[in-house]
Order: C-alpha cells, then sequence, then structure tokens
C-alpha cells in the first residue's frame, strides 16, 4: 500500500431520536441557521417537523431553503449562497440524501466567496473559508454526511463532476435509521447500488499488499448483499435499515482507502452519462459497472476472480480466473437485477446518438481512472456495452 495521511473530523450521532441534540450541536457555531432539503418529502415523512420543533425549542432563528434536486445544480447552490450572505446565516443544516448534502458543501464555501462557486469544482479556485454545516441523513447510500467529497452538476454547459476540500466536512451528522423508512423501494434500491460501487471504486486500485483493505471491502459486500435482498421488501425493519445507513457511511468515509485512492473512472463516466440525461447516478452505475468490469478484466483475471470468491460466493474449483471472475460479474447483475436496479441505458430511453458526447465530457481532462486508464474510445466502447 502506499504512504497515507488520514483523518476524519465528522462527529456521528446515530440511532434513534439522535436529532433532539440538533440544536445543541448547531449552536456552538451560532444561532442563525438555514435548513437545506430537496423537495419536500422530509415534510410528508414526519422528518421536517421533528428538525424544525427542536430548533425552534433550542431558540434558533431558522431560514429555509428547499428545492435541492436529486443531481444538485449549481444554480441552485448560488441561490441559496446568496441567501446565506443576505440573512447573515452562522450554520447550516442539510436534511436529507446525499444530493442535499452535496449542494450544502458548495453552499457553504460559495457563501463565503464573492465570485462563481463553479470555479471551486473545475478548480480553479480553492475555498479559503465556508460556513459550518451539519447533516441529518434521510437517504443510505453516498456517505457525503462523512466526508469532503461533492457532486455539482452545471446545467448550462452539461457538466457534472466531484470535487473536495477539508472544509467540506460536516462538523456532525446525525443518523436516525428510521429517517429511511419511508424512502421509496428505487431509493432504497439505489442508495444499495451507489455504496457497492463505493466500495468497488476503492477494491480495484492502483497498489499492492492490501490485504486487510480487500478483507474489509470484501465483508462489507457480503453484508450489503445480504441486508439489500431484505430491506428492499421489509423497509420498516429498524435493524435493516440499521444496518445498510453503516455500511452506506463506511462505503466512503476514508476507512475503506487507506493507502490508495480507488479507480473512480466508472463514476466519471456516469457522472457525463446523468449531466446529459439528468438519470439517478445509482441507476446509471447499476448500468455500467458490470460492463467497466467485463471491460477491464483482462487487466488483473486474478483480482476480479478473488472478488467473485470472497464477495459473491463463486466456487472455482475447476474453472480459470476468467471463468471465475465473469461468474462474479453475472452474479452482481442478478442481484441488481433482482432487487430491481436498471440493467441497460435503454432503461432511461437512451440510445448511440450522444454516445460521442458523453465520452467526450467523461474524459474531458484526458484519461480517466487508476486501476484501469480508460481513453475516450475507452468509454465509448463501455456505453456501447451498456446500451
Amino acid at each position: 500500500m502506499d504512504n497515507f495521511v488520514f483523518q476524519n473530523p465528522v462527529k456521528l450521532l446515530f440511532g434513534k431520536g439522535q436529532v433532539s441534540h440538533l440544536a445543541t450541536e448547531l449552536k456552538k457555531y451560532g444561532n442563525k441557521v438555514l435548513v437545506v432539503y430537496g423537495g419536500g418529502s422530509i415534510k410528508n415523512n414526519g422528518v421536517y417537523d421533528d428538525v424544525m420543533e427542536v430548533l425552534k425549542e433550542g431558540g434558533m432563528t431558522i431560514h429555509e431553503f428547499g428545492g435541492v434536486e436529486p443531481n444538485p445544480r449549481l444554480s441552485t447552490a448560488i441561490a441559496a449562497a446568496e441567501l446565506c450572505k443576505r440573512a447573515e446565516i452562522d450554520v447550516i443544516v442539510a436534511v436529507g440524501g446525499g444530493s442535499v448534502i452535496d449542494c450544502t458543501k458548495l453552499i457553504a464555501c460559495a457563501a463565503k466567496y464573492d465570485g462563481n462557486p463553479w470555479d471551486f469544482v473545475v478548480r480553479k479556485a480553492v475555498p479559503q473559508e465556508a460556513l459550518p454545516f451539519g447533516t441529518v441523513l434521510t437517504i443510505s447510500a453516498t456517505s457525503s454526511e462523512m466526508n469532503a467529497g461533492s457532486v455539482i452538476t452545471n446545467e448550462e454547459t452539461q457538466e457534472k463532476y466531484g470535487w473536495g476540500t477539508p472544509l467540506n466536512y460536516p462538523k456532525f451528522s446525525i443518523l436516525d435509521p428510521s429517517y429511511t423508512m419511508s424512502v421509496p423501494r428505487d431509493q432504497t434500491v439505489n442508495g444499495i447500488v451507489d455504496t457497492m460501487s463505493h466500495i468497488f471504486e476503492e477494491y480495484f486500485n492502483e497498489s499492492s499488499n492490501t490485504p486487510f483493505q480487500d478483507e474489509m471491502c470484501e465483508s462489507a459486500l457480503r453484508t450489503i448483499i445480504r441486508t439489500g435482498a431484505k430491506v428492499v421488501d421489509h423497509p420498516d425493519d429498524y435493524e435493516l435499515r440499521a444496518t445498510m445507513m453503516l455500511a452506506g457511511v463506511w462505503g466512503l468515509n476514508g476507512f475503506l482507502r487507506m493507502g490508495y485512492a480507488g479507480d473512480w473512472g466508472t463514476h466519471d463516466i456516469e457522472h457525463a452519462v446523468s449531466a446529459v440525461y439528468d438519470i439517478p447516478h445509482a441507476g446509471g452505475l447499476a448500468i455500467l459497472f458490470p460492463e467497466w468490469m467485463k471491460y477491464t478484466m483482462h487487466l488483473n483475471p486474478k483480482r476480479y476472480a478473488q472478488l467473485a470468491v470472497n464477495a459473491f460466493g463463486v466456487d472455482p474449483t475447476g474453472k480459470s480466473d476468467e471463468e471465475t471472475a465473469l461468474e462474479g460479474i453475472r452474479k452482481l447483475e442478478e442481484f441488481w437485477a433482482s432487487i430491481g436496479a436498471p440493467q441497460r441505458l435503454a432503461d432511461y430511453d437512451i440510445d448511440d446518438s450522444k454516445i460521442d458526447l458523453m465520452a467526450e465530457k467523461a474524459a474531458v481532462n484526458g484519461p480517466l481512472g487508476n486501476f484501469a486508464k480508460l481513453s475516450q474510445q475507452d468509454v465509448v466502447q463501455i456505453l456501447t456495452n451498456s446500451l
């Protein structure tokens, strides 16, 4: 493994009723709070009422900003940042899933910046300060509640990129599994796919001598597969939801990737697809990841076979590494199909008319990926295979 420095400063408050600590945590940073949320589901499932009750009892001055999109947009973050400036907001709380939290990260930095915050996303500028923020998680998927990453879409240019800064770490995150019980089946499925995809990106890495990390990834995947198969049919089971919530946090909070960066080429390709077509991120990953695996398997068949055996229970007896690996990929496809994940780009009415455009956007900075270096033409082939 490579040399590394690790630090994760996020305070987690996990379990039933932890929202009762929200005002106490926020008041460490000020009294004027902006509550950021998405399309309004939190007003139907009781989360909004819980949050507002705690904030009012805490004597906080409350401002609201709703309407954050599933693929959060630059224009939305700019509008919220302007509200922060006008209202002299002290602290923000993101109430929702990864999209709301990702948007809040840009809002927090943009509120302390006079230029276009897209500068941060495309690395033209580095944030020097940001408003503090916390989160109340309602969807298990991205680990944005415990990492410094964010993904933002510029709807005008049809660009979607990931970015990050140490200022993007939440000060705290409240994780109550009961808040995820009302999540619709398709979003629950998306969370399972997203969490697994993060682990795949880390498992296929550019380093060597990573047996400890490998076993952590493999055991996490086994747990997610076992739990995910049940939670889609038993959404009100607190224990299942708690397991998936912890898995979502662990999938991308930095612990599994100590000593390497991971690949991330599939995420780059999916960002290009959803920038052009505005499809759900995890839906795109469910389609693309098996095709990426098939396309890159020749680079290290032994590693793919290891994943097949240790995560998907493939019996390697009498099989080559390539045969074992392909069976593992088939088992992944079968599992995702069994819980209702999309399987082909055609499921989103995507044809070959914009493949070249998507490939160009994915490879805008040159070859992508670390484990498997992909050219623009490689991306074209993977997208074509995914139709």
